[in-house]
Order: C-alpha cells, then structure tokens, then sequence
C-alpha cells in the first residue's frame, strides 16, 4: 500500500484511546493506521516520534466577517480560518444571521458568498434567527436537509436579536421534530436592559459596568428557562458561551435527569475574570464580551464541568474587534463598544495547558472537548472529530512540551491585541493538516486560500 503521505511513530490520541502507530494517508483521508506500515513509494514520510497526532480541532462558535454594533469584526472567513489552522483548528462553524424581514435561505446565502474562495479550511454554518413567523420555523426543514442542522436564538439584546419564549419554544418543537439542534445564547435580556438603563442613567459609562449589568444570576435564570422550554418541545438544547456557576448548575442538574441538554464554555472564561476589566484607562474594553467576564472563583467551577462532562465542549466565540479604532466607538458609553473579542488561534493550546498540565484531565478528555464531542453533536463525526480509518485527514502533529507566550506580536488574527498576552502555555501545534493538505509547517501557512469546503452536516443523533 503506497501513501502520498505517512506519519510515523507519533502517539495516536483520540477520546477514547492513546496508542503508539504510523498514520497513512491518501488523498484526503486516513486510509491505514498502524505500527510499521510501509514507507516505500510514499509521497512523503514525517518522522512524529514525541508528538501527539491528534484529530483537527472543531471550533463551533465563531463570528467571522459579521456586521455588530456598527462596524465588522476584524477577521475575515480568510484570516480567521488561517488564524485558527495555526492552532490546529482544522474545522469551524460560524452563524449566518437572518436579520428581520430576511428569509432563512437569505442569511445562509449571504454567508456562503462571505466564506467562499476564502476560507482555508473547512467550515459550516449555524443559522441565527431574529424574525419567527410561521413561514420561518416551516423553512428550518428545508435548511436541515441541505446540511445546516443547527440554529441559534438569543433572550439577550432587545430589539435586536431577543426573540420571545413562545417563539424559541416553536423553533425547539419544529427541530426535535426535524432533526435540528437549538443553539442558545441565554441571558435575561429583559432584565440586563433595564440595569444597563439605570447604570447609564447614574453616569456609569465605563468597560466595566458591561460586566456589573449582566449579573450570573440572569445567565442562570435565562439557562434554566432555556432548558425547561426545550424539555417541553422533546427536543435537545445547547447552551452556547456558558460563563458561570449558575449557568452550570442548570445544565448538570438537566443531565442528571437524563435531558439533551449540552453547553460549551471558552477559553476566557477558563483563564480570564473580572479583575482584568480594573486594567487602566479604557484598557477593559478589550474583555467587552457577553456573557461577561466573571469572578475567578467560577473558573474551577468551569474546569471542574468539563471534567466531569457537564459542560461537553470549549469553543471560542471568536468575534475580534481592534482596540485601536473599533472599540473605541464606546470609549463614552459602555452599551457602543463592540462585543467580542480574538480568541480563534490558541484554543487548543490554552485547553492542553490547563486542562491535562493542570492535571484536571486527560489527553483522552482534552481531544474530547476540542474536537470529538463538537463533531457528534453538530453531525461532524466520523469524517471529523477522530483519527480512524475512513476519517479526513484533518491532523494535528501537537508537542505537548513546547512552550509559548501568547502575544499580539506574533499571532496571526486581524486584531491589534490579545486577550491572552502574557500567558505562557505549554503544548502547541507543530504540523497541522486538512484533508491530507499540510497547511502548517515550521511556523508558516502552507495551505492555499480557498480550499476549505462547506459541510454538509447530518442531523442531530446524540
């Protein structure tokens, strides 16, 4: 059996197993997986020994190109995806947004045109729904069988993007019925509105007060209310950027009672807190992100949660903005500074950092949050999300003993600061694959613009 490429000797690390073999590829899939395959004829021959072959990670939340609070976020579906090959995410899906009045095939057509010809990995789309009329929740069945699966509904931002309980409770019916998966930004939007009116009202207009008006208690009414309208509608919930203990506690009592309820949570929920939003100046306006920043007590509620399943996967929310320009529309008014912040590139090595070097779990869990979990639930998996025979050959060749400080001078993201700088991690992707493409190689994009696919996604089978 001839290769056009093999991978030798690297340590095979999937959910479930961690084992020592060569990886053979061909075209754009794993064809052979084993010890002592042959090298002779292959295309190329990669010496792995020390390294890890991990599967591409799948990063299910991100907000590429999108118009927000006046302006774009700073990365395009071109630098983004580039950003995150350089850490090893080989897969993403961002949200396509239907904005009032706009048909559902409207919103995904328009993202489809920002991504394509760009993107240089492969990527799908979650769709956001802001306008519900009946013909609307009847349209969702047409974009599931073309292979969008999955929908996000927001009880945040009035007037805006917030829809109505009846409303997110007939969109949760149609996908338990259709095969969809609910995706939920959940925060008492009702509620933060009138506390960001009155902290207006008092002159409390600086970064912080972004945080003290979105309080963990309106995360954690609007998760359980989420969770009880998707139990009425027979139908599985997940909970997008889950930041706090509140948050947690109504999605692992969920499970507990044996419900589809799932959560993410993201890296600066894990490493972040609100003490950073005390930096000087307008400094804070680079943690502007919702749900907020919380205080540090709740992160190892957080890392606790993914070790123990009650949180199944990491992703990023990556939706950067520059501090330079972009923040500073709200450098008078907390409510006009763009939300989001960059967060694409380091996801896998902040997780491996914390996560298996701060011994709260395995290599085995760790491939579990970053890239398995998220391929079964968003219908990725198996052509994604493991390392297996028949599988893409989306690898990352990752050394978990190199180090690395996180700097805004060296990352790759369209965005003139970083979340993380200073932090020092310790595991970091050396060769990343897509498709059997190396598109990352001694430090440089090897990839070409463009090549990355649409997936056509399955329904969701949990």
């Amino acid at each position: 059996m001839q290769f056009d490429t093999l991978i030798q000797g690297g340590t095979v690390v999937t959910a479930s197993d961690s084992f020592v073999a060569d990886v053979g590829i061909r075209g754009e899939s794993v064809v052979a997986l084993g010890a002592g395959l042959p090298a002779a004829g292959a295309g190329q021959v990669i010496d792995a020994r020390g390294l890890l072959v991990l599967p591409g990670g799948i990063d299910v939340h991100t907000h590429l190109d999108m118009p927000f609070g006046g302006t774009t976020s700073a990365d395009d579906f071109e630098s983004g995806t580039i950003a995150a090959a350089f850490g090893g995410t080989t897969t993403l899906v961002d949200f396509a947004i239907q904005y009032k009045g706009q048909t559902l095939r409207h919103a995904l057509d328009a993202w489809w045109k920002k991504a394509d010809g760009k993107a240089a990995i492969d990527y799908g789309f979650h769709c956001i729904m802001t306008d519900l009329p009946d013909a609307r929740i009847e349209e969702m069945r047409s974009l599931i069988a073309e292979g969008v699966t999955s929908f996000k509904l927001f009880m945040a931002y009035p007037g805006v993007f917030m829809v109505e309980d009846a409303l997110i409770f007939k969109a949760m019916l149609q996908a338990g019925q259709a095969g969809g998966l609910i995706c939920m930004h959940a925060e008492n939007g009702g509620a933060i509105d009138v506390l960001v009116r009155r902290a207006l009202a008092a002159g409390k207009t600086a970064p912080k007060y972004h945080a003290l008006t979105r309080p963990t208690t309106a995360e954690g009414e609007a998760t359980g209310r989420a969770i009880a309208l998707a139990e009425m509608a027979q139908a599985p919930v997940y909970i997008v950027h889950l930041s706090c203990n509140e948050a947690l506690e109504k999605v692992r009592e969920a499970r507990d009672r044996g419900l589809a309820a799932y959560a993410e949570t993201c890296p600066q929920y894990l490493f972040l807190s609100l003490e950073n939003m005390d930096a000087p100046g307008f400094e804070g306006a680079k943690y502007v992100f919702t749900p907020p920043l919380r205080e540090k007590w709740h992160q190892e509620k957080l890392w606790a949660g993914l070790a123990q399943d009650h949180l199944q996967a990491v992703s990023t929310d990556h939706c950067p903005f520059c501090f330079n320009d972009q923040k500073q529309l709200g450098r008078n008014d907390f409510t006009k500074i763009p939300n989001g912040g960059p967060g694409i590139e380091h996801r896998l090595s902040l997780v491996y950092t914390g996560g298996v070097h701060g011994g709260r779990f395995s290599a085995n869990r760790f491939v579990e949050l970053v890239s398995t979990a998220p391929a079964r639930l968003f219908g990725l998996y198996p052509r994604k999300g493991t390392v297996a025979v028949g599988s893409d050959a989306d690898l990352v060749l990752f050394d978990p003993d190199q180090e690395q400080v996180i700097s805004a001078r060296t990352h790759h993201m369209r965005v003139d600061y970083s979340m993380f700088e200073g932090i020092r991690v310790k595991g970091v992707p050396r060769q990343v694959f897509s498709r059997g493409r190396r598109i990352i190689h001694n430090g440089l994009f090897t990839g070409k613009t463009g090549a990355g696919v649409f997936l056509k996604r399955r329904q969701y089978a949990m």
